[in-house]
């Protein structure tokens, strides 16, 4: 077996990928975009929201995105920093769009969670926090907006330790907060670190480290704030749990930095922690074992991502893969194990947000995109090993909501078909036909709603066909498990409908979570399951 030479050790050993998650409204966006001025991939960052002529996000590449304020869809954001090549998976925080999320932590090996200093922990964190842990994967939290009124801090380690079971350690500790916030006290240095308003798109100027005894400080914090500090530091000493980077690294210990995305404080401070704190990329599980890339020297990827028309001009989809082995090369042929073929990785591309550079090269803990004729599926496996296998498989939700979709245009059919199509396979949406009837009949099932609304944006702006959509009462699908079942003669109930997927599956949709029940009592030895097989 061939050695991993110490070339390429070195430049997997660079990398560090990691998804951002928090709930809508949080900062991640803009935290996002700081990052990526420290490292100099960008001059001036974008404002989310904002009157038309604001610029807009640089993750934020979607026309509806842009219109919204919000993220629908995860981009990829690439930068180096401090000699590290560093991936950002930006997420979306809306939970209709968290199966997009969910995909996208498959690929990441840490997470950093973003939570409002006013708020705390808010209902989407924790819903993808748990696939964090699901995953053992290291969680950073940066309590953002400390530049507005906060909760006690206390509150918000307790908040964070009771709402997501992980126990939590500040590196740095606030003063303040809204108009009295005066900076961070790092508990390692023993220094503060002072606040002061930037111009909210460039980057912090230099950070005035000042010593808690310097005679200095008296003129920068109130005699109270003083006092107040040493208090809660010496609480915290005392009851806190401490620095374990054992415990980081098997997601047991989240490290917590208190800052403002907004006014860059805190931003690099905690991108040099971050950096420090995390590891090089770690094994993935697949049918034969770990994989990992400190010892594996043949190239291997998945595909957790796939998206299409990001670049209008060329009506394209790219897939996404996370390199999880070896070492990527331009053109390179690569056995594609769901498809049992071998294919050439053409036209691969580094990314930030829609803009796209040709890489030659890429290694294990890499992100790249490549051209995709509609062969790849999310969850696929890529190696150029001889030695075939599979990664662990990425977990499709059963959509909860569900429409019949119709072209209002007769004569865009075509259109029609191949835009659903391609939405389809990208994940966001699932689809449905009647059973017994052809593909004139389409039902539309999707995870949240608003998912709905970017299906007939896109129908409209990417391929120019207008549809009308009318919603239907299921709320409830399954998939049949067994293969001799004939579906003519099963026996239902009065609110159950019988579907196939694109692959031809039969499936059940249901009103009433009872009926599932029945139609199972109804027709001995029947399987039914939540998830395709």
């Amino acid at each position: 077996m061939s050695q991993l030479s110490k070339e390429i050790k070195e430049q997997i050993e660079k990398r560090r990928t990691f998804a951002i998650i928090s709930h809508p409204d949080a900062g991640k966006t803009t935290l996002t975009e700081k990052f990526l001025l420290y490292g100099g991939a960008i001059n001036l960052a974008g404002s989310v929201k904002g009157k038309a002529t604001a610029r807009h996000a640089v993750s934020d590449w979607m026309e509806i995105e842009k219109e919204r304020g919000i993220s629908v869809t995860s981009s990829v954001l690439q930068f180096n920093y401090g000699g590290y090549c560093i991936n950002i998976l930006d997420t979306p925080g809306h939970q209709d769009f968290s199966e997009d999320t969910y995909r996208t932590l498959m690929a990441a090996d840490s997470a950093v969670m973003v939570i409002d200093a006013s708020k705390g922990v808010e209902a989407q964190t924790r819903k993808l926090f748990k696939v964090c842990t699901m995953r053992h994967i290291p969680i950073f939290t940066f309590i953002n907006k400390m530049d507005r009124e906060a909760l006690d801090t206390f509150e918000l380690l307790d908040d964070i330790e009771n709402e997501l079971g992980i126990a939590t350690c500040p590196v740095n500790w606030p003063i303040g907060s809204g108009k009295e916030f005066r900076g961070v006290y790092d508990r390692e240095t023993r220094k503060v670190e002072i606040f002061s308003e930037t111009h909210k798109g460039t980057t912090q100027g230099e950070v005035r480290k000042i010593s808690l005894d310097d005679p200095g400080m008296d003129s920068l914090i109130s005699p109270e704030q003083k006092e107040k500090l040493l208090e809660e530091i010496e609480l915290q000493d005392g009851a806190g749990a401490e620095f374990d980077q054992e415990l980081v690294s098997k997601g047991e210990l989240s490290p917590v930095f208190f800052g403002s995305a907004l006014t860059n404080f805190g931003v690099e401070t905690f991108l040099k922690h971050f950096l420090m704190m995390t590891s090089s990329p770690l094994p993935r599980m697949s049918d034969k074992g770990e994989i990992d890339p400190m010892k594996e020297p043949d190239f291997s990827a998945f595909v957790f991502k796939i998206q299409a028309n990001m670049n209008k001009a060329h009506r394209d989809r790219i897939a996404f893969m996370r390199i999880c082995s070896g070492e990527f090369e331009a053109g390179m042929d690569v056995y594609h194990m769901q498809g049992r073929k071998k294919v050439r990785l053409s036209q691969p591309q580094q990314l930030m947000a829609k803009e796209r550079k040709i890489v030659e090269k890429a290694y294990g803990g890499g992100i790249i995109g490549v051209f995709d004729p509609g062969i790849f599926s999310i969850g696929d496996t890529l190696t150029a090993s001889g030695d075939r296998f599979c990664y662990e498989g990425i977990p499709t939700f059963a959509p909860e909501h569900f429409a019949r979709v119709r072209q209002l245009d007769t004569m865009k059919r075509k259109q029609f078909v191949k835009g659903i199509n391609q939405i389809a396979q990208e994940g966001a949406i699932q689809i449905f036909q009647e059973y017994n009837t052809g593909m004139e009949e389409i039902i539309v099932g999707v995870v949240g709603v608003l998912q709905f609304d970017v299906l007939k944006y896109r129908l409209e702006n990417e391929y120019n066909v207008e549809i009308r959509m009318d919603n239907l009462p299921y709320e409830y699908i399954r998939w049949i498990g067994n293969e001799e079942i004939n579906l003519d003669k099963l026996t239902g109930t009065s609110d159950m409908k019988k579907v196939k997927d694109l692959k031809g599956r039969p499936l059940l949709l249901f009103v009433n979570e009872w009926s599932i029940r029945m139609t199972q009592d109804r027709n001995e030895g029947l399987i039914l399951t939540e998830f395709a097989r």
